[in-house]
């Protein structure tokens, strides 16, 4: 399944029924009167999210949702039938933005929530609705409010624990795929990963999600190499993981850049709590691992662990720096193993 992260559709709601002129007519029956019925009420439009999806990819091959339109209403009192509804299942996570990319229609962060995009028209008035005393047989009816239409953009923002940062060929994917069962392509040249992966993570009976984003460049945030729009993948983490590349002959400047493009895309996520790793410490020695760690320490001033993905030294102690950072109520924890059955 290709991944799809941002979508245009349009949508517009039913217009609701015309209301109907109608006079009772029946044998015998000298004195019949208005018996013209209501129009019914056009569908509306809404999103819900679902459980199960993880990709806009459903809305590139549909764009267009309308909801149908009220029946007009009937004589003999019959009022028009409501017009269906439709909903927009987007995944958990999807934010929907209006046209302007800006404004903030809905954020959909929890399973079956449901937002109204756009209400149908209201059904109009029959005939027997203006009957009076003084006007008994009335010969007017309301038309059906007209339905809405918009169009929205539609963003999804993966939900996950825990973001990994770094340059490209910092190691991100050989983390993920070494601590869960996702198997991202992994390969020794720059800007392997294309789109966010995710991978569900186990330490010490708790699990937690990550998620790996394309890595960033300088000047990404000015739409360098992939640019810094998989950021927002990274926004709903509790804690980042920022990958040094041990190897690098530039680590302090390595660090500068990621940090530099968290602060250019702004918000909040330049604020969020941070591990940083020297990764690949299987390609130093014990001296080079000494230098460096304390480069880097100097350069975020604060503590680095080292870990090796490949051979997957230290990943242990990482995760379980990553998982004392996130509330307890974002963990996932295993149940306890069933008691083994007697058996005679």
């Amino acid at each position: 399944m290709k991944f799809l992260d941002l979508a245009k559709v349009y949508i517009r709601s039913g217009a609701g029924g015309g209301g109907c002129i109608s006079f009772r007519r029946e044998k015998y029956i000298e004195y019949g009167g208005p018996d013209g019925g209501d129009g019914g009420t056009g569908g509306s439009v809404w999103a819900e999210a679902v459980d199960g999806l993880n990709t806009l990819i459903d809305f590139r091959y549909q764009q267009h949702f309308f909801a149908k339109n009220g029946i007009p209403g009937m004589g003999r009192q019959r009022t028009g039938k409501d017009g269906d509804d439709i909903v927009l299942r987007v995944p958990v996570g999807t934010e929907i933005l209006d046209e302007d990319q800006e404004t903030v229609v809905a954020d959909m962060t929890e399973v079956g929530q449901r937002v109204e995009l756009a209400r149908g028209g209201n059904g109009g008035w029959g005939n027997l609705h203006f009957k009076s005393a003084t006007n008994q047989a009335p010969r007017r009816s309301n038309p059906g409010q007209e339905g809405v239409e918009r169009t929205l953009w539609l963003r999804l923002k993966l939900i996950a624990d825990v973001g990994l940062l770094g340059l490209p060929n910092a190691g991100k994917s050989t983390f993920l795929a070494a601590t869960s069962n996702a198997r991202p392509k992994i390969a020794d040249y720059p800007f392997t990963t294309l789109h966010p992966n995710l991978g569900v993570v186990g330490v010490d009976n708790t699990e937690f999600v990550v998620a790996d984003i394309p890595g960033l460049i300088e000047g990404a945030s000015e739409g360098r190499g992939l640019g810094d729009l998989f950021l927002g993948h990274v926004e709903r983490c509790a804690v980042l993981l920022h990958l040094i590349d041990g190897t690098s002959q530039q680590i302090a400047e390595d660090y500068a850049t990621i940090i530099g493009e968290l602060e250019a895309y702004g918000g909040a996520l330049a604020d969020k709590p941070r591990v940083t790793v020297l990764n690949k410490i299987d390609a130093l020695d014990e001296d080079e691992r000494v230098t460096a760690r304390k480069e880097l320490e100097k350069a975020s001033g604060g503590p680095v662990m080292m870990m090796s993905g490949v051979a997957r030294d230290g990943l242990t102690e990482v995760l379980r720096s990553l998982r004392n950072q996130i509330d307890d109520d974002r963990l996932r924890h295993k149940p306890a193993e069933e008691a083994e059955q007697w058996h005679p």
